[in-house]
């Protein structure tokens, strides 16, 4: 284990589910430190300095929600829920308060390995910096320079509104979006009524780039959440 692994706080009261994790990171080579409850992971946190939080939220003494704002009021640290709770609302409730992502109970360690990549790389992105001039995942590549979309090398011509949300998934390309994320983000502040448009516009999106725009590989739909673009 060198001086460079990255530090990962688990913040969960499950004492097998916090064994195997700690295990299984450790294996990999990460450096793991875990807590039971919310109040002991926020010390852990201001102690160890992480580069990462797996977080559950149904801990003993307060809400994982409390935790996330508790961290986000300081922190822009990778946040990634590992839950048992599937409902809608409370998937969102946590993306909203500022986490990263979102895997429910039970778990392939393989899908968490490939969200905590994903996680790392956006935080090794200078805060304010814009992402690579030249994006690319499976036959997909966005040149956000020049403002040229392409698949299997063939020029795509998109709508503003159309690139602007294509341009947003670049930016936190492998994170879930939720609706009110993306209407934010593409739409601006005042049209969190119109829950459809990243619908309708994600449609006419996967039309365009996708080969079968009805079993999408890269513009993937998070099930009553938002919408996620597949990173290879």
């Amino acid at each position: 284990m060198s001086k460079t692994d990255p530090v990962i706080i688990v913040i969960e009261d499950d004492p097998a589910i916090r064994r195997f994790l700690r295990t299984s990171l450790h294996s990999n080579g990460y450096k793991v430190f875990d807590a039971e409850t919310g109040k002991q992971g926020l010390v852990e946190l201001g102690v160890r300095k992480p580069d990462l939080l797996i977080l559950d939220l149904g801990l003993p003494d307060m809400d994982g929600v409390d935790v996330i704002k508790a961290v986000r009021a300081w922190s822009a640290l990778p946040i990634i829920i590992l839950s048992a709770r599937s409902g809608e609302q409370q998937k969102i409730d946590a993306l909203d308060a500022g986490a990263d992502d979102y895997l429910t109970k039970p778990f392939g360690f393989g899908e968490l390995q490939a969200r905590i990549r994903v996680a790392l790389r956006h935080a090794l992105r200078p805060p304010d910096s814009a992402p690579e001039s030249v994006f690319t995942t499976g036959n997909l590549q966005v040149d956000l320079s020049n403002r040229v979309v392409k698949v299997d090398d063939r020029e795509i011509h998109l709508t503003p509104i159309q690139y602007r949300l294509l341009s947003v998934l670049v930016k936190n390309a492998g994170k879930v979006l939720t609706h009110q994320q993306i209407l934010r983000e593409v739409w601006g502040p005042n049209y969190q009524e119109h829950a459809h448009y990243p619908r309708i516009y994600m449609s006419q999106l996967r039309q365009k780039l996708e080969a079968d725009p009805a079993q999408p590989k890269l513009l993937l739909t998070e099930s009553g959440l938002g919408y996620r673009l597949k990173v290879w």
